[in-house]
C-alpha cells in the first residue's frame, strides 16, 4: 500500500469514527427533552435557573474530576483563553436564548429557529478556515432545515404567534448555536476535550449566573428531581458534549453541524416509544429528509464516510 493509500485510508477512518461520535452525541442530547420534563415536573425550577445548575454541576464535575485523576490536562495556553472564553459565553448565551425561544414561542418553533445553525456554521467555517462549501453540502443543510419544519409540525408552526422580542430571540438561538461551535473547533485541535468542556461550561455558568436574580431556585429539591437532574448531567451533558467535542477535532464544524441534525428525528422516535406521542405524517416526511440529508453529507457516489473534496 502506497503511502497516498495509507493517508486516505487513515482520514477515512478518522472520518468515520468522526460520524459516529456526532449521531451518538445526538442521541444522547436527544434525552435532554426528557430530562428536563420529568425535572420540572418534580420540582418547578425555571428553565433559566435549570441551565445554570445544569452548566455549574456540569462544570464541577469536569474540574474536580481532572483536578484529581489529570491536573495536567488543566492547563491552558494563555493565547487561547480568550477562545475558550468566547467558546464558554457562546454555550451560556445559547441556553438562554434557547431557554427563552421555548417559553415565548414553543419548542417546536424553537426547532426550527436551531436549524438555521448548520448554515451559518458552513459560512463561517468558509470564511474562517476555508472549508468547502460543496453543492452536497448545501443540499444536506436545505434537507435537514425542511425536515426540521415537518418534523417540529407544520400545524403546530402555523398556529404560533410570534411576537417581535420571540422573533429576536429566534434569530439569536442559531448565531449563538454556530458561535460556540465555531470556538469548539477552533480550540479542539489542541486540547483534550475533557479540558474543552471544562473550561465551556465553568464560562458558560458564569454567563448564566446574572440571570439567576430574576428567578426562582428549586429548593428544597426532592431525591426523585436529582435522579432526573443526574441523567440530565450523565447522559444527555457529559456524554453528549464529550462526543461531540471529540467529533470536532475530527471532522469539519460545517460537517459536523448538519449531522446534529439527527437530533430531531431521534427525539421524535423517543417521543413515540417512551412519551407514546404519535407522529403525524408531515412529522414522519419531516424526519426522513433530515435523515436524508445526513446520509448524503456521509455518503457519495456509492463511497460510503468519504471525506470531503
Amino acid at each position: 500500500m502506497t503511502d497516498l493509500a495509507m493517508t486516505e485510508k487513515g482520514a477515512q477512518e478518522s472520518n468515520e469514527v468522526g460520524y459516529l461520535a456526532v449521531l451518538v452525541a445526538t442521541a444522547c442530547w436527544g434525552t435532554s427533552g426528557i430530562w428536563v420534563q420529568f425535572i420540572v415536573a418534580t420540582s418547578g425550577v425555571s428553565a433559566l435557573a435549570l441551565a445554570f445548575w445544569r452548566d455549574l454541576v456540569t462544570f464541577l464535575v469536569l474540574f474536580l474530576g481532572l483536578r484529581v485523576l489529570r491536573p495536567d490536562w488543566l492547563r491552558t495556553k494563555r493565547r487561547d483563553l480568550k477562545w475558550l472564553v468566547g467558546l464558554g459565553v457562546t454555550l451560556g448565551i445559547f441556553h438562554v436564548f434557547w431557554n427563552l425561544g421555548v417559553l415565548l414561542n414553543g419548542p417546536a418553533v424553537a426547532t426550527v429557529q436551531q436549524a438555521a445553525m448548520p448554515a451559518i456554521v458552513a459560512i463561517f467555517a468558509w470564511l474562517i478556515w476555508k472549508e468547502p462549501l460543496t453543492r452536497r453540502k448545501w443540499l444536506a443543510i436545505l434537507l435537514t432545515f425542511v425536515g426540521t419544519v415537518g418534523a417540529s409540525g407544520v400545524e403546530v408552526l402555523g398556529q404560533a404567534d410570534i411576537t417581535a422580542g420571540g422573533f429576536l430571540v429566534g434569530l439569536g438561538i442559531p448565531f449563538a448555536y454556530a458561535g460556540w461551535n465555531l470556538f469548539g473547533k477552533h480550540v479542539r485541535g489542541d486540547y483534550n476535550p475533557a479540558t474543552t468542556l471544562t473550561y465551556a461550561f465553568g464560562f458558560g455558568a458564569l454567563a448564566l449566573l446574572p440571570f439567576q436574580v430574576l428567578t426562582p431556585q428549586p429548593w428544597p429539591v426532592s431525591a426523585e428531581a436529582l435522579l432526573w437532574f443526574a441523567g440530565l448531567i450523565g447522559v444527555a451533558t457529559l456524554a453528549a458534549f464529550s462526543l461531540y467535542t471529540f467529533a470536532l477535532g475530527r471532522l469539519q464544524a460545517s460537517v459536523a453541524g448538519i449531522l446534529a441534525m439527527a437530533e430531531i428525528p431521534i427525539v421524535a422516535v423517543y417521543a413515540y416509544f417512551l412519551l407514546n406521542q404519535r407522529m403525524s405524517p408531515d412529522q414522519i416526511i419531516g424526519a426522513a429528509l433530515v435523515v436524508a440529508g445526513v446520509v448524503l453529507l456521509s455518503w457519495s457516489k456509492g463511497r460510503a464516510l468519504r471525506p470531503e473534496p
